[in-house]
């Protein structure tokens, strides 16, 4: 049996996140969120001492991503996220950490380690993947695939406004020049660059809600399984 799967690609702050698990209870299918492992590992290699020395520690940080301890649970408020034995939901997904994703990601050796560990996700009756590279390098045969982005500014400020409602006083100045460098290291990096798949649906949100996203994915989505 073939396994369905949809990817849903695009920079930090897109809504992908967001989209992909709504997509994902839509069509009853498996989650990845290819960024939160990035995520874990970032985080794993950083409470080790070794997000600065990933050039020079680079053997011992490709051991520790072959064996990281990490779980997705599901619960009543969503999906848990555990490294280590410990729920590191919150913390993952804080700018910091959000650095050392995208630190880790310029890295082939680490993007090698980590990619039997994406495609185990593919399981019946379909997976929606999200990430930077889903439809470009790890599941280039997916039969949907939609690239979602928006505008810097945009991007910004929902970061903004969700951070502050978690608490959090930031400026839109720093969020805004985090999301440019991030978004220039993920599309100039030399192995697997964030762009679009050449067959991909292109969505830019910057002026759309989640609710009209959605309709346009679900759309586009349902053409392609029907093929």
């Amino acid at each position: 049996m073939t396994v369905q799967i949809i990817t849903i690609d695009g920079p930090s702050g897109s809504g992908k996140g967001t989209l992909a698990a709504k997509i994902a209870a839509h069509y009853q299918y498996h989650l990845l969120d290819s960024g939160a492992l990035y995520r874990l590992l970032g985080l794993s290699l950083h409470k080790q001492d070794l997000i600065d020395s990933l050039d020079t520690q680079l053997e011992s940080c490709v051991k520790i991503a072959t064996n990281l301890d990490i779980k997705f649970v599901t619960n009543e408020s969503g999906i848990s996220v555990l490294l280590d034995g410990e729920d590191v939901s919150k913390i993952i997904r804080t700018e910091r950490v959000g650095e050392f994703a995208s630190k880790v990601a310029a890295i082939p050796a680490l993007r090698t380690a980590l990619l039997e560990r994406q495609h185990a996700f593919a399981q019946s009756p379909g997976l929606v993947a999200d990430g930077r590279d889903m439809a470009t390098t790890i599941f280039p045969n997916a039969q949907a695939k939609i690239y979602l982005t928006a505008s810097a500014q945009s991007r910004a400020e929902r970061r903004v406004n969700q951070l502050q409602a978690m608490g959090v006083d930031v400026k839109i100045s720093d969020i805004l020049a985090n999301i440019e460098a991030r978004d220039k290291r993920d599309m100039e990096r030399t192995v697997a660059p964030l762009k679009p798949a050449p067959d991909a649906y292109f969505i830019d949100s910057s002026n759309l809600t989640i609710d009209e996203v959605f309709t346009l994915m679900t759309n586009y989505i349902d053409q392609q399984l029907a093929n």
